[in-house]
């Protein structure tokens, strides 16, 4: 008897929706893509190894046609599709439902070419109603969707593929361009020149504390003599002085001192007070963008892990699909919400209508539901049975649904000016502000950028005691306040979303695949959630801005996204758009071609930097610098030095620059003596980072002890103490009480306390921002031990299995969305069947974890998953290798797969 074949791209997503499916149904998972461009030479088939076409995987001299392979890994998945099909009579594709589901879909039909009817079937949650209403409610293939996805994943390949060999031959090998990459590094890049251009500014004020009827409150100085006090707001950001024009006054530290003594002696006045009531509406539901940038700023969650943590909710059931530009809730999803409302905090706390919220986001694409819990009843977080990021990610959008349909917040904004007479200073105006919450309302379940409503509640509100014209409070101190200007923040990931988002630029569903592929490159780091570009970075913006200024341009990418958009409506057809953008003479293709011989390497892989002694170039190895000094006997000689990692383009200032090309050029500073060994201790500079090391490299020394420096210390205010304490960690805090040593060291994840339990069982824990690892003590080291063991992504591990004989790492066990696992370092195994927590042994999890790495799989996927198909898109390759000429073979460069967004 036949069967109903259903295909998913994931297992978990199988396993969700097979609850809810007939008995006669089969689900199957796809894993994500079945077929795509090729990525390497080796996937290029036999018929078209000889095509010059063939390594693009496009063909753009006979109508753009793609060339579609299934990739090594996917045959198996592939032929056991065919397999599933063949005694099926009904076959329904239920992949995503936006363009790159569609498109799954798409390649699904063409690669098992069905001779069963087929429909597509698409739903936005998993939950038992919706799939039922999915079955009654199948269609057609939208083929303008799979051509929209179509001609992006071409034009991607096009601009990836022409421009990447470019920088690779102008700048540094491996590196790539992106039709959206390019323009957010170039935003990354532009926000640190702007940092390197800035000039501080100083000013000062006053800040005042008074009393009235019993109750203090703090008030500003603004004014004096009615001319406004400076601020921060005041100052250019490239000169460090008052904006021309200004009509402000400055106050030097002088000046706001006698200011200070005349104000504290003279009585103050009330001269007005203003109370102006306001409300505040809640926000709208999650789209894909807003909930990136939430989980960013509140759970401190990368663009990956919000959207792989979202993924897994989808399909497990938890809430409705997480790719969306759409703000709209559906009749099911308010009622839901209002029922939660009233069930939590009670109906005064409900909106007095369903609030419909409307999407204004530039390219909004095919319209969805918000991202918000699934179901027509929502799963009340603490019952959910989740733990972990999977837990936070959850609550935070069943709280920003449920307050979306939450009365609005009533607030009263209060300023109070005072007036005080300073004699021959003048007359000083002070001003305190206040807000007072009169009713709570949404804010009882969320407040937007705080994890926390209840003490957000409290922190919003600024209390001040009844004040009335002409009361004349009492004075208790005045302060005098220095203020540097700062310059503008680095960008962080909620920071970037936003701005890519408001420009039009690229699609949220891409967003976290763009930030991750900038990091993966070099073109930026991510350290305190803030992106510096790297030197890498400015090479590549330099050029592409020179060369090709259209390509990171954001009005120019805005425009093409918006075109994009429309062939997927069907108002733009896709082949003369792909031959006016890539050929003719203003097409990619020739501008590169005609370019390529007017790019100078030397010029493009030099970063010129104002106020520099030197020049900074990148090298195969990363950035250095490079200057020209005078030798002993008159000639020039380059001097050339590695710049340490953590240095930025904005902090590069001309005195480090001369520190460390003159450490290169005279040898290394010594700080002075080691006293118990007779020894120089020195400061270097390296590749990564500032170290120290007691003695100098010799034959009868060939590894001199060394040590980095923790992570924020500063060179320049190095010790000879402090070297020697980092030379002599670890170093011993005392005793455990359960038996063995406890100790305090710096590895190469930073500084830690670690409790030898002996026979090489170790257990460590990383010490706090607080924590000086020269100081910390035995009492201090006991507490963070007594602390629970916390994994990657914030899971605490259920037991420390130890460190295997050989090893350095231990291997841990944890509890996951998919099951008990194992990890050592970034390795995850599951366990098998049958074994438990108790159960498992350390030989055991050896096994596991050594039969984990032989396979290929690193622990970069979720730990006890099986294939997942998170990301879509496959890993990048490996740099090829080279000839003995040092030129890279032409099958190697055929290798290597370029970005392609």
């Amino acid at each position: 008897m036949g069967h109903t074949l259903v295909i998913v791209e994931s297992p978990t997503k199988a396993r969700t929706i097979r609850k809810f499916l007939p008995g006669d149904f089969r689900v199957e998972a796809s894993m994500g893509h079945v077929r795509d461009l090729p990525n390497n030479a080796s996937e290029i088939p036999a018929a078209h190894k000889g095509e010059k076409w063939a390594n693009l995987g496009v063909n753009t001299a006979s109508a753009f046609e793609p060339l579609y392979v299934v990739p090594k890994d996917k045959k198996k998945v592939v032929k056991e599709l065919k397999d599933a099909l063949r005694d099926a009579d009904q076959l329904l594709l239920a992949t995503d439902e936006d363009r790159e589901g569609e498109s799954i879909s798409w390649h699904l039909l063409q690669l098992l070419n069905p001779k069963v009817p087929v429909k597509r079937m698409v739903f936005h949650e998993i939950t038992k109603e919706a799939i039922s209403r999915a079955l009654e409610d199948t269609r057609d293939l939208d083929m303008e969707l799979v051509h929209a996805q179509e001609t992006r994943r071409i034009l991607d390949r096009l601009v990836g593929y022409t421009l990447s060999p470019l920088l690779w031959k102008k700048v540094a090998w491996g590196l790539s361009a992106g039709r959206v990459q390019s323009v957010a590094v170039r935003l990354l890049v532009q926000r640190e020149r702007a940092r390197r251009a800035f000039r501080s500014g100083s000013y000062w004020d006053l800040k005042a504390r008074l009393e009235q009827g019993g109750g203090g409150f703090e008030a500003k100085l603004s004014h004096l003599d009615g001319v406004k006090i400076a601020g921060g707001s005041d100052f250019d950001e490239t000169t460090g002085a008052l904006k021309a024009g200004s009509k402000v006054r400055l106050l030097a530290e002088a000046e706001a001192r006698q200011l200070q003594q005349a104000v504290e002696q003279a009585p103050w006045r009330v001269a007005a007070v203003e109370e102006k009531p306001t409300t505040r509406r809640p926000v709208a539901p999650f789209t894909t963008s807003t909930l990136q940038q939430e989980a960013n700023r509140k759970l401190r969650l990368s663009a990956r892990e919000t959207m792989r943590t979202a993924q897994g909710l989808y399909e497990r059931g938890f809430i409705t699909y997480m790719r969306t530009d759409s703000v709209h809730l559906s009749e099911q999803a308010i009622s839901a919400a209002r029922s939660c409302v009233e069930q939590k905090y009670g109906s005064t706390y409900l909106s007095p209508s369903p609030r419909q919220f409307t999407t204004k986001a530039r390219n909004a694409q095919e319209a969805h539901e918000a991202i918000r819990p699934a179901g027509e009843s929502f799963r009340d977080p603490a019952a959910a049975g989740l733990d972990g990021r999977d837990l936070a990610l959850y609550e935070l959008i069943w709280k920003r649904t449920v307050a979306s349909q939450m009365a609005d917040a009533r607030l009263t904004m209060l300023s109070v000016d005072l007036d005080v007479d300073a004699g021959t200073l003048g007359r000083a105006g002070f001003r305190a502000s206040g807000k007072r919450i009169d009713f709570p309302g949404f804010f009882r379940a969320y407040v937007e950028g705080s994890d926390d409503p209840d003490a957000a509640l409290e922190g919003q509100e600024v209390l001040l005691p009844a004040l009335n014209q002409g009361d004349t409070p009492a004075c208790k101190g005045v302060e005098a306040l220095g203020h540097q200007t700062q310059p503008p923040a680095r960008y962080s990931e909620a920071a970037l979303v936003k701005t890519l988002e408001k420009e039009g630029i690229g699609r949220p569903s891409t967003y976290a695949s763009i930030i991750g592929t900038i990091v993966d490159r070099g073109y930026a780091t991510l350290a305190n959630n803030a992106l510096t570009p790297s030197f890498t970075a400015f090479a590549v913006t330099a050029l592409l801005e020179e060369h090709f200024p259209d390509l990171v341009d954001p009005g120019f990418t805005a425009r093409m996204e918006n075109t994009l958009d429309e062939i997927s409506h069907g108002q733009v057809q896709w082949l003369p758009y792909l031959e006016s953008f890539y050929k003719g003479d203003k097409g990619l293709e020739t501008q590169v071609a005609q370019r390529e011989s007017d790019i100078d390497p030397g010029a493009s892989r030099t970063v010129a930097l104002e106020g520099l002694p030197c020049v900074v170039r990148i090298g195969r190895f990363g950035a250095y610098l490079e200057t020209k000094r005078v030798a002993d006997d008159g000639s020039e000689e380059l001097v050339k030095a590695t710049l340490p990692q953590e240095i930025t383009p904005a902090d590069l200032d001309a005195a480090k620059a001369e520190l460390i090309l003159r450490q290169k050029a005279e040898g290394p500073e010594a700080l002075g003596e080691d006293p118990e060994t007779g020894e120089l201790v020195y400061l270097l500079f390296g590749q990564y980072g500032p170290y120290v090391q007691r003695g100098q490299v010799s034959d009868e020394n060939p590894k001199p002890k060394r040590a980095s420096l923790p992570k924020g210390g500063k060179p320049e205010e190095l010790s000879l103490e402090d070297a020697l304490g980092l030379l002599r960690l670890p170093r011993l805090l005392g005793e455990h009480p359960d038996g063995g040593k406890v100790q305090a060291g710096l590895g190469r994840f930073g500084p830690y306390v670690v409790h030898d339990k002996g026979k090489g069982e170790k257990d460590y824990r990383s010490l706090k921002a607080e924590d000086d690892v020269l100081e910390v003590g035995l009492s201090r080291a006991l507490e963070l031990l007594a602390m629970p063991k916390r994994g990657r992504g914030g899971r605490t591990a259920l037991k420390d299995l130890g460190i295997p004989e050989g090893g350095e790492e231990a291997i841990q066990l944890f509890d996951g969305p998919y099951g008990l696992y194992v990890k050592q370092g970034k390795v995850n195994a599951s366990l098998p069947e049958g074994t438990t927590a108790d159960t498992i042994s350390l030989e055991q999890a050896v096994e596991l974890l050594a039969a984990k790495k032989s396979s290929g799989k690193k622990g970069s996927s979720k730990a006890g998953s099986p294939r997942t198909s998170g990301a879509k898109k496959p890993a990048a390759k490996k740099p090829p290798a080279t000839t003995k000429s040092g030129r890279l073979r032409a099958s190697a460069v055929r290798v290597i797969r370029a970005a392609d967004s």
